[in-house]
């Protein structure tokens, strides 16, 4: 991780703090004294403020149940950060592990482990989260098809990946997809002639959401952790 992130994590300084401190030449990496902030550091090594060995909190892995017209942002824009609902120490020193838009509700997940929600994000990892979506016009049978083979989405190059459609009523579908591109669901139904009407992701990889209430949240157990993994 950065090393002023790992500073934040093992203290209870903020971003600009940490980086005045490596400014004065006063944070040292296995006795070398290093001033970039973003120098990448592990766990395992030996950093010190001030000669004071530093020790980095366990990192923490959140599952939390985002209601709309809240953003997953570190900052506040048109509409609030979803972070406002987290009661933990440096909330918004996390981020957010596969982001929803402001009127998309359901599952995310927070974390301040980088390298593990890699996992989750990189496309690389064809981590699947399943969506369960509202529709203006009646889902016609052959879009399970269009979805499967992939579709052309408005200012991309290729097709979307391979996407699984079940059909749950006639304006209403569970979608599980792989990748994560801009306002991808509801593009993908744009690009079929139909608008989404209601978003929600109820599973990311094997976690559910079951029945977390609307804004709740809690931690993922060391099993739920692992299967990111």
């Amino acid at each position: 991780m950065r090393l002023d992130k790992f500073i934040c994590k093992s203290t209870e300084l903020t971003r600009t703090e940490a980086k005045k401190l490596l400014k004065k030449g006063e944070v040292t990496v296995n006795g070398d004294v290093i001033t970039n902030p973003a120098t990448q550091v592990h766990e395992n090594n030996d950093i010190r403020v001030d000669g004071r060995q530093l020790t980095a909190r366990k990192s923490r892995y959140i599952m939390l149940h985002k209601p709309a017209n809240t953003i997953c942002s570190n900052v506040d824009e048109l509409y609030p950060s979803v972070l406002h609902y987290l009661d933990v120490d440096k909330a918004f020193d996390m981020h957010i592990a596969g982001r929803l838009d402001a009127d998309t509700t359901g599952l995310v997940i927070v974390t301040d482990d980088g390298r593990w929600s890699h996992n989750i994000i990189s496309p690389k990892k064809d981590c699947a989260k399943t969506y369960r979506v509202w529709s203006r016009d009646v889902i016609q049978p052959d879009t399970i098809e269009k979805f499967a083979q992939g579709v052309q989405l408005q200012g991309e190059k290729g097709l979307t990946r391979p996407a699984t459609l079940n059909i749950v009523s006639d304006k209403e579908a569970l979608l599980t997809i792989t990748e994560g591109k801009y306002h991808q669901v509801k593009r993908m139904f744009a690009a079929v002639g139909n608008k989404v009407m209601g978003l929600h992701r109820e599973q990311i990889g094997s976690l559910l959401l079951e029945q977390l209430p609307e804004g709740d949240w809690r931690y993922l157990t060391e099993e739920e952790v692992n299967s990111f993994k």
